[in-house]
């Protein structure tokens, strides 16, 4: 059955095993324009058939299927009845439940392998051969029963297999991932045509079903107020809302003195301007500066940002409520801009480490007065931007560069104080002008500018010695945040930002160039 736009999607459900990529997957699964969401591989069956899902993908991971203490898959979500793809372990822990045999044969593959088509839906026109990225020890001998073997690697003789009777397929290796050049294809044939789900995950689609959701929640007298940020999440979401609920929204911009130079003003003209919404300014500097006075840990820091966060908001209720303020009406709701990868970053996704709490999720407040509106909560930022497009927002906020919710006080490493803010706004607004001088907003995805507050190094200038701080640059290229690498910078503006920042900012001597990717390495340094 066609799904129609204001019902939520049947999802794809990648059932994760500890993969690296398992976010990823759901990622690709997307581009293909069908609904992902991931799970934990020993989520209880009753999760798997509330999520009623459309599909599921097996991810990969990290042990062997014989290990003791793997992650074992659940024999009865293969009982019901719904298509089921299987990439490296998944492709492997299907195997052995549908009766298959896998074994070490000392064969392992790790990396660029050549894969040999035999055939099958999947593999159809793209060679007899082709480079496919694979990571495994273990490998697939026999297929189940009913499956077609269609490719093979000197490594893995069962690399792939399918039987299009039960809608079951799956290749040892890994078509999420660049490396395997005919991946997207390869997963896309399997979700439309083993499948035959169709692509009905649009911009279109996502928004006015996002806005019926919202209606639905806040109901027909409900009132909110927006967290407004000035960045793309927050403008979407509230954008969104606005959609849903009109005049019954109002968005509030808190200063809490950790943005960069002028962003205040920026949020004040750019969205009101944009969107016609009524708009409230809280100043919080002086309360959020106080109580991060003394700490440097950077878990803490978002902590005390996400709570204030909330604080100002309750706040600002007698404001938002305006002639109703004696009526008894309450703001029951808040709307926030929060996204998939904060999710999982916080610990929030099914099976996730908590990588870093951010303030709008893992940094709120146990005692919240609100009930949380996260229209954007499953989406990535990609979609985001798409949806915003949807909604009539202008490309200034659609394709604003990402700013982290807790601002500044995460790209100083070390204790956050007004004049180390100061400090870090001069270097950082020098950077952003040469960045866009040169022609460059369009091929970052996100360049934060970080003070290392508590580190000073020995420099020369105006022939005295000096003992100043250095100022690290962090520019990334990346999709969704998920995974990011770093910016190949032409020399001469790197060098151009360097020669001003430390002519500028007479507190910095030193200017140093991060050059790490996403993993290890997280896009913010806390």
């Amino acid at each position: 059955m066609t799904e129609t736009a204001a019902e939520h999607p049947r999802p794809v459900l990648v059932v994760d095993f500890g993969a690296q990529y398992a976010q990823l997957i759901a990622r690709r699964v997307r581009e293909a324009r069908i609904y992902s969401e991931v799970i934990a591989h020993d989520a209880p069956i009753e999760g798997f058939r509330a999520k009623n899902p459309a599909a599921l993908v097996l991810s990969g991971g990290p042990a062997s299927v014989y290990a003791e203490g793997a992650a074992t898959l659940n024999p009865a979500i293969l009982e019901l009845g719904i298509p089921v793809f299987g990439i490296c372990y998944g492709f492997q822990a299907m195997a052995q439940a549908l009766g298959g045999t896998v074994a070490n044969t000392g064969g392992r593959e790790f990396g660029r392998t050549t894969l040999t088509n035999s055939g099958g839906v999947l593999h159809d026109g793209l060679g007899q051969t082709q480079p496919v990225w694979m990571s495994h020890n273990d490998a697939v001998q026999v297929a189940p029963d009913g499956f077609t073997v269609t490719g093979s690697t000197p490594g893995a003789p069962v690399a792939a297999f399918e039987n299009t009777a039960t809608k079951m397929a799956g290749v040892q290796y890994h078509p999420e991932v660049l490396h395997s050049p005919h991946g997207q294809q390869v997963l896309t044939r399997f979700l439309y045509e083993i499948a035959g789900l169709a692509p009905t995950w649009t911009a279109a689609n996502i928004a006015e079903s996002l806005v019926a959701s919202v209606r639905e929640q806040v109901g027909e007298d409900g009132l909110a107020i927006c967290g407004l940020s000035g960045g793309v999440d927050s403008a979407v979401a509230a954008a969104l809302v606005q959609r849903a609920i009109g005049d019954r929204v109002t968005c509030v911009f808190v200063d809490q003195g950790l943005l960069r130079a002028g962003e205040r003003e920026q949020v004040q003209t750019d969205f009101v301007a944009a969107t016609g919404a009524r708009l409230v300014t809280v100043d919080a500097a002086d309360k959020v500066l106080a109580e991060l006075a003394g700490h440097a840990d950077p878990e803490t820091k978002r902590k005390i940002v996400g709570r204030e966060f909330i604080r100002s908001f309750e706040g600002a209720v007698s404001e938002v409520l305006g002639d109703n303020a004696s009526s008894g009406r309450k703001v029951q709701y808040l709307v926030q801009g929060t996204l998939y990868p904060d999710v999982v970053e916080s610990g929030g996704g099914s099976g996730t480490a908590n990588i870093k709490s951010h303030h709008n999720v893992g940094g709120l407040p146990d005692d919240l007065e609100f009930t949380l509106v996260e229209p954007l909560r499953l989406l990535f930022k990609d979609e985001v931007r798409a949806v915003g497009r949807e909604l009539g927002l202008p490309e200034e906020i659609v394709n604003r560069q990402p700013f982290p919710g807790p601002g500044l006080s995460i790209r100083i490493v070390g204790e956050v104080t007004r004049a180390r803010l100061d400090l870090l706004r001069r270097a950082d607004a020098i950077a952003r002008e040469e960045l866009t001088a040169a022609g460059l907003d369009g091929q970052i995805w996100q360049c934060p500018v970080v003070l290392l507050a508590d580190v000073r190094s020995v420099g020369v200038q105006g022939d005295s010695r000096t003992y100043g701080h250095p100022i690290v640059l962090r520019p990334v290229s990346s999709e969704d945040a998920m995974t990011a690498d770093w910016t190949r910078v032409p020399y001469e503006v790197l060098e151009a930002i360097s020669t001003r920042i430390t002519n500028e900012v007479p507190e910095v001597n030193r200017v140093v160039l991060d050059v790490t990717s996403k993993p290890p390495g997280t896009i913010e340094w806390e």
